[in-house]
């Protein structure tokens, strides 16, 4: 910013001449006692939990850090699956869930599929990692992804990448088109 010339602060003094402050009384915010706290975030978490237990079979709850996934919905040629396995489609947007809690990376997601699908993109990449470092949990992050991308209508298909593109610790995701 530029200091202000004799001419700006003669200017400002001459158009403010004659203003007076505005009188007030001061506010006082009432006192309000704070409400009970109330343990929303672990219901609905016991909630989902109970959710995913029921709309998926233990084979799709229990993934292994060497497991390739892989999902279609009905209707979706097996050339298509080919194609996405190999790579073929281009990735136009990427996620990276590495360091997330659990309900960080379902959040995340679940915004990420939104946005792209707003955005009309159709492969996506998101890196989950292997769980090698989750110890007797297993894959917790690649968990989610299944599980999340199974339950979201805008995904067509996915399946685990190539080598090169992070292997059983990424999916390539297929969204509906236009």
């Amino acid at each position: 910013m530029r200091k202000p010339t004799d001419d700006d602060i003669k200017a400002f003094r001459e158009a403010a001449d004659g203003a007076r402050p505005i009188k007030h009384e001061p506010r006082v915010a009432p006192k309000r006692r704070k409400p009970a706290p109330k343990a929303h975030f672990r219901r609905r978490a016991e909630v989902e939990v109970l959710e995913d237990s029921l709309l998926l079979t233990p084979e799709d709850l229990e993934v292994e850090a060497a497991d390739e996934l892989s999902f279609r919905r009905n209707g979706i040629q097996d050339t298509v699956m080919r194609n996405l396995r190999r790579g073929h489609y281009r990735v136009e947007d990427a996620l990276d869930l590495h360091g997330m809690t659990q309900r960080e990376a379902k959040s995340e997601l679940r915004d990420f599929l939104a946005r792209a699908t707003a955005q009309h993109l159709r492969c996506l990449r998101i890196v989950h990692g292997k769980g090698l470092g989750s110890g007797p949990r297993g894959p917790v992050l690649k968990n989610v992804a299944n599980i999340v991308l199974r339950r979201d209508d805008s995904v067509l298909a996915f399946c685990s990448a190539r080598r090169i593109d992070g292997g059983t610790g990424a999916i390539y995701v297929l969204l509906r088109g236009r």
